[in-house]
Protein backbone atom coordinates (compact mmCIF):
# COMPACT_ATOMS: atom_id res chain seq x y z
CA UNK A 1 0.00 0.00 0.00
CA UNK A 2 1.00 3.42 -0.63
CA UNK A 3 1.21 6.32 2.36
CA UNK A 4 -1.98 7.57 1.41
CA UNK A 5 -3.76 4.13 1.10
CA UNK A 6 -2.43 3.79 4.65
CA UNK A 7 -3.83 7.00 5.46
CA UNK A 8 -7.10 6.42 4.00
CA UNK A 9 -7.44 2.62 5.30
CA UNK A 10 -6.88 3.54 8.82
CA UNK A 11 -9.86 6.78 8.79
CA UNK A 12 -12.08 3.92 7.32
CA UNK A 13 -11.22 1.44 10.11
CA UNK A 14 -11.33 3.90 13.04
CA UNK A 15 -13.70 6.56 13.15
CA UNK A 16 -12.96 8.95 14.20
CA UNK A 17 -9.48 8.54 13.54
CA UNK A 18 -7.38 9.75 16.36
CA UNK A 19 -4.38 11.83 14.32
CA UNK A 20 -1.76 12.28 17.16
CA UNK A 21 1.22 15.29 16.86
CA UNK A 22 4.64 13.83 17.01
CA UNK A 23 7.57 16.58 16.99
CA UNK A 24 10.07 14.17 16.52
CA UNK A 25 10.77 10.84 14.85
CA UNK A 26 11.08 9.55 18.71
CA UNK A 27 7.32 10.88 19.73
CA UNK A 28 6.31 9.31 16.56
CA UNK A 29 8.05 5.92 17.32
CA UNK A 30 6.24 6.77 21.30
CA UNK A 31 2.81 7.25 19.19
CA UNK A 32 3.19 3.88 17.57
CA UNK A 33 3.46 2.15 20.74
CA UNK A 34 0.48 3.55 22.18
CA UNK A 35 -1.62 1.84 19.52
CA UNK A 36 -2.18 5.19 16.97
CA UNK A 37 -3.12 4.18 13.59
CA UNK A 38 -1.82 8.08 12.01
CA UNK A 39 0.79 11.22 12.68
CA UNK A 40 0.43 14.44 12.29
CA UNK A 41 3.50 17.29 12.15
CA UNK A 42 2.05 20.10 13.00
CA UNK A 43 3.81 23.44 11.76
CA UNK A 44 3.67 24.78 14.92
CA UNK A 45 5.52 22.23 16.01
CA UNK A 46 8.19 22.58 13.99
CA UNK A 47 8.62 25.87 14.53
CA UNK A 48 8.31 25.55 18.54
CA UNK A 49 10.45 22.64 19.13
CA UNK A 50 12.88 22.44 16.27
CA UNK A 51 13.75 26.55 16.19
CA UNK A 52 12.43 27.88 18.89
CA UNK A 53 10.23 29.62 16.82
CA UNK A 54 6.54 30.75 17.12
CA UNK A 55 4.04 29.58 14.37
CA UNK A 56 3.75 32.90 12.40
CA UNK A 57 5.31 31.23 9.02
CA UNK A 58 8.69 31.27 10.02
CA UNK A 59 9.99 28.08 8.93
CA UNK A 60 10.84 26.94 5.02
CA UNK A 61 9.98 24.16 2.77
CA UNK A 62 13.21 22.51 3.35
CA UNK A 63 12.98 22.42 7.21
CA UNK A 64 9.25 20.82 7.07
CA UNK A 65 10.18 18.21 4.78
CA UNK A 66 13.53 17.18 6.58
CA UNK A 67 11.20 16.54 10.26
CA UNK A 68 8.90 15.10 8.08
CA UNK A 69 11.46 12.22 6.30
CA UNK A 70 12.82 11.66 9.63
CA UNK A 71 9.55 10.41 11.01
CA UNK A 72 8.43 8.38 7.88
CA UNK A 73 12.27 6.87 8.43
CA UNK A 74 11.13 5.09 11.75
CA UNK A 75 7.31 4.20 11.20
CA UNK A 76 5.58 2.92 8.51
CA UNK A 77 2.47 4.64 10.31
CA UNK A 78 0.86 7.24 7.60
CA UNK A 79 1.78 11.01 8.27
CA UNK A 80 -0.41 14.20 7.83
CA UNK A 81 1.74 17.00 7.57
CA UNK A 82 0.76 20.67 7.77
CA UNK A 83 2.01 22.74 4.99
CA UNK A 84 0.78 26.40 6.30
CA UNK A 85 -0.39 28.04 3.13
CA UNK A 86 1.90 25.98 0.66
CA UNK A 87 5.40 27.66 0.92
CA UNK A 88 4.21 30.10 -2.31
CA UNK A 89 2.56 30.11 -5.38
CA UNK A 90 1.44 27.25 -7.42
CA UNK A 91 4.86 26.45 -8.90
CA UNK A 92 6.35 26.18 -5.42
CA UNK A 93 3.03 24.48 -4.34
CA UNK A 94 3.97 21.82 -6.91
CA UNK A 95 7.28 21.62 -5.37
CA UNK A 96 6.06 21.20 -2.17
CA UNK A 97 3.93 17.87 -2.90
CA UNK A 98 6.30 16.45 -5.13
CA UNK A 99 8.92 16.85 -1.71
CA UNK A 100 6.39 15.06 0.43
CA UNK A 101 6.13 12.20 -1.81
CA UNK A 102 9.53 11.99 -2.26
CA UNK A 103 9.75 11.13 2.11
CA UNK A 104 7.49 9.32 1.98
CA UNK A 105 4.30 11.73 3.41
CA UNK A 106 0.31 10.04 3.10
CA UNK A 107 -1.45 13.42 3.44
CA UNK A 108 -0.71 17.17 4.06
CA UNK A 109 -3.40 19.73 4.39
CA UNK A 110 -2.91 23.34 3.09
CA UNK A 111 -4.96 26.74 4.10
CA UNK A 112 -7.15 29.51 3.10
CA UNK A 113 -4.80 31.84 5.05
CA UNK A 114 -2.78 34.83 3.78
CA UNK A 115 1.06 33.78 2.90
CA UNK A 116 1.83 35.65 6.34
CA UNK A 117 -0.23 33.86 8.23
CA UNK A 118 -1.34 33.48 12.16
CA UNK A 119 -2.12 30.76 14.53
CA UNK A 120 -5.36 29.36 13.72
CA UNK A 121 -6.91 30.12 17.15
CA UNK A 122 -5.62 33.56 17.30
CA UNK A 123 -7.00 36.61 16.61
CA UNK A 124 -6.27 38.86 13.42
CA UNK A 125 -6.55 36.23 10.40
CA UNK A 126 -6.70 37.14 7.01
CA UNK A 127 -8.36 34.84 3.81
CA UNK A 128 -7.38 34.96 0.51
CA UNK A 129 -10.50 34.91 -1.88
CA UNK A 130 -12.64 31.49 -2.56
CA UNK A 131 -10.87 31.49 -6.28
CA UNK A 132 -7.29 31.68 -4.80
CA UNK A 133 -8.41 29.05 -2.66
CA UNK A 134 -9.36 26.66 -5.02
CA UNK A 135 -6.31 27.31 -7.22
CA UNK A 136 -3.91 26.24 -4.06
CA UNK A 137 -5.77 23.02 -4.02
CA UNK A 138 -6.00 22.51 -7.31
CA UNK A 139 -2.15 22.93 -7.74
CA UNK A 140 -1.47 20.46 -4.97
CA UNK A 141 -4.20 18.10 -6.73
CA UNK A 142 -2.38 17.92 -9.93
CA UNK A 143 1.09 17.82 -8.37
CA UNK A 144 0.40 14.20 -7.04
CA UNK A 145 1.95 11.22 -8.51
CA UNK A 146 -0.13 8.83 -6.08
CA UNK A 147 -3.79 9.76 -6.63
CA UNK A 148 -4.28 8.64 -2.63
CA UNK A 149 -1.90 10.89 -1.00
CA UNK A 150 -4.78 12.75 0.86
CA UNK A 151 -4.73 16.79 -0.10
CA UNK A 152 -7.04 18.54 2.75
CA UNK A 153 -8.34 21.72 2.31
CA UNK A 154 -7.87 23.65 5.96
CA UNK A 155 -10.29 27.15 6.04
CA UNK A 156 -9.93 29.52 8.81
CA UNK A 157 -12.99 31.15 8.04
CA UNK A 158 -15.16 30.69 11.63
CA UNK A 159 -13.96 33.47 12.86
CA UNK A 160 -14.76 36.13 10.07
CA UNK A 161 -17.62 34.41 7.91
CA UNK A 162 -19.08 32.16 10.37
CA UNK A 163 -20.41 28.50 10.03
CA UNK A 164 -22.05 29.63 6.58
CA UNK A 165 -18.72 31.14 5.15
CA UNK A 166 -16.75 27.51 6.06
CA UNK A 167 -19.57 25.76 4.68
CA UNK A 168 -19.72 27.71 1.38
CA UNK A 169 -16.02 27.27 1.36
CA UNK A 170 -15.53 23.78 2.50
CA UNK A 171 -17.66 22.78 -0.64
CA UNK A 172 -15.99 25.16 -3.30
CA UNK A 173 -12.48 23.46 -1.89
CA UNK A 174 -14.09 19.87 -2.79
CA UNK A 175 -15.35 21.14 -6.08
CA UNK A 176 -11.71 21.25 -7.04
CA UNK A 177 -10.71 18.07 -5.49
CA UNK A 178 -9.81 18.26 -2.18
CA UNK A 179 -9.99 14.67 -0.33
CA UNK A 180 -10.92 16.43 3.13
CA UNK A 181 -12.04 19.10 4.99
CA UNK A 182 -10.04 20.66 8.33
CA UNK A 183 -12.28 23.59 9.21
CA UNK A 184 -10.15 25.59 12.04
CA UNK A 185 -11.75 26.59 15.47
CA UNK A 186 -15.30 25.76 15.59
CA UNK A 187 -16.92 26.61 18.92
CA UNK A 188 -19.82 23.47 19.33
CA UNK A 189 -20.29 20.09 17.98
CA UNK A 190 -23.46 21.24 16.17
CA UNK A 191 -21.59 23.25 14.13
CA UNK A 192 -19.21 20.13 13.17
CA UNK A 193 -22.56 18.28 12.04
CA UNK A 194 -24.05 20.71 10.22
CA UNK A 195 -21.10 20.97 8.57
CA UNK A 196 -20.76 17.08 8.29
CA UNK A 197 -24.10 17.30 6.73
CA UNK A 198 -22.91 20.00 4.17
CA UNK A 199 -19.94 18.14 2.42
CA UNK A 200 -19.26 14.41 1.20
CA UNK A 201 -15.70 14.46 2.35
CA UNK A 202 -14.04 13.10 5.76
CA UNK A 203 -14.18 16.54 8.59
CA UNK A 204 -11.50 16.53 10.87
CA UNK A 205 -11.74 18.46 13.78
CA UNK A 206 -8.54 19.87 15.50
CA UNK A 207 -8.99 19.28 19.88
CA UNK A 208 -6.30 21.59 20.23
CA UNK A 209 -6.00 22.33 23.94
CA UNK A 210 -6.19 25.85 24.93
CA UNK A 211 -7.68 27.77 22.09
CA UNK A 212 -11.33 28.60 20.50
CA UNK A 213 -12.57 24.96 20.27
CA UNK A 214 -13.89 23.41 23.43
CA UNK A 215 -12.22 20.02 24.43
CA UNK A 216 -14.99 17.24 23.10
CA UNK A 217 -14.66 14.02 23.96
CA UNK A 218 -13.94 11.16 21.02
CA UNK A 219 -17.70 10.18 21.37
CA UNK A 220 -18.98 13.31 21.31
CA UNK A 221 -16.89 14.26 18.19
CA UNK A 222 -18.31 10.84 16.47
CA UNK A 223 -21.71 11.61 17.37
CA UNK A 224 -21.25 14.87 15.30
CA UNK A 225 -19.98 12.83 12.61
CA UNK A 226 -16.67 13.84 12.46
CA UNK A 227 -14.01 11.57 10.74
CA UNK A 228 -10.73 12.60 12.39
CA UNK A 229 -9.82 14.25 15.44
CA UNK A 230 -6.46 15.29 15.52
CA UNK A 231 -3.97 15.96 18.88
CA UNK A 232 -1.68 18.45 17.19
CA UNK A 233 0.48 19.02 20.42
CA UNK A 234 -0.67 17.64 23.22
CA UNK A 235 2.48 15.75 23.87
CA UNK A 236 4.36 18.60 23.11
CA UNK A 237 2.43 20.60 25.66
CA UNK A 238 3.06 17.71 28.27
CA UNK A 239 6.88 17.55 27.34
CA UNK A 240 7.00 21.39 27.81
CA UNK A 241 6.22 21.61 31.39
CA UNK A 242 7.72 18.55 32.15
CA UNK A 243 10.94 19.70 31.19
CA UNK A 244 10.60 23.33 32.65
CA UNK A 245 9.52 21.59 35.98
CA UNK A 246 12.96 19.43 35.54
CA UNK A 247 14.88 21.90 34.81
CA UNK A 248 13.66 24.38 37.87
CA UNK A 249 13.80 21.53 39.80
CA UNK A 250 18.22 20.83 39.07
CA UNK A 251 18.69 24.35 39.52
CA UNK A 252 16.82 25.04 43.05
CA UNK A 253 18.01 21.38 43.98
CA UNK A 254 21.13 20.83 42.71
CA UNK A 255 20.43 16.68 42.05
CA UNK A 256 17.48 15.01 39.99
CA UNK A 257 16.85 12.46 43.47
CA UNK A 258 13.46 13.94 43.68
CA UNK A 259 12.57 13.36 39.88
CA UNK A 260 13.67 9.87 39.82
CA UNK A 261 9.99 8.57 39.68
CA UNK A 262 9.24 10.47 36.84
CA UNK A 263 12.17 10.20 34.02
CA UNK A 264 12.14 7.14 31.69
CA UNK A 265 14.40 4.38 32.59
CA UNK A 266 17.49 3.54 29.92
CA UNK A 267 15.37 0.15 29.80
CA UNK A 268 12.70 1.86 28.78
CA UNK A 269 14.15 3.99 26.43
CA UNK A 270 16.29 1.30 24.78
CA UNK A 271 12.85 -0.99 24.24
CA UNK A 272 11.58 2.11 22.38
CA UNK A 273 14.46 2.56 20.29
CA UNK A 274 14.90 -0.92 19.64
CA UNK A 275 18.96 -0.76 21.50
CA UNK A 276 20.13 -4.39 21.26
CA UNK A 277 18.61 -5.27 17.68
CA UNK A 278 21.46 -2.85 16.91
CA UNK A 279 23.69 -4.02 19.29
CA UNK A 280 23.51 -7.37 18.29
CA UNK A 281 23.72 -6.71 14.60
CA UNK A 282 26.95 -5.13 15.81
CA UNK A 283 28.39 -8.38 17.25
CA UNK A 284 27.59 -10.17 14.05
CA UNK A 285 29.27 -8.11 12.07
CA UNK A 286 32.57 -7.53 14.33
CA UNK A 287 32.33 -10.54 16.84
CA UNK A 288 32.08 -8.50 19.72
CA UNK A 289 30.75 -9.53 22.64
CA UNK A 290 28.74 -6.56 24.38
CA UNK A 291 26.33 -6.82 26.93
CA UNK A 292 22.68 -7.51 24.99
CA UNK A 293 20.38 -7.77 28.22
CA UNK A 294 18.78 -5.33 29.78
CA UNK A 295 19.97 -2.95 32.00
CA UNK A 296 19.25 -3.11 35.67
CA UNK A 297 19.04 0.14 37.84
CA UNK A 298 22.45 -0.36 39.68
CA UNK A 299 24.00 -0.52 36.21
CA UNK A 300 22.95 2.66 35.24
Amino acid sequence: MTPGQRFRAAWDTERPLQVVGAINAYCARLAGEAGFRALYLSGAGVANAAFGLPDLALTTLSEVVEEARRITDVTPLPLLVDIDTGFGTALNITRTVHELTRVGVAAFHIEDQISAKRCGHRPGKQLVSVAEMQDRIRAAVDARTDPEQVVMARTDAFASEGLEGVIQRAQAYVEVGADSIFAEALTDLESYATLVRSVSVPVLANATEFGRTPIFDREEFRAAGVRLVLYPLTAFRAMGLAAQETYATLRKAGTQKSLMNQLQTRDALYQVLKYWEYERKLDQLFGTHSETASFSEEKI
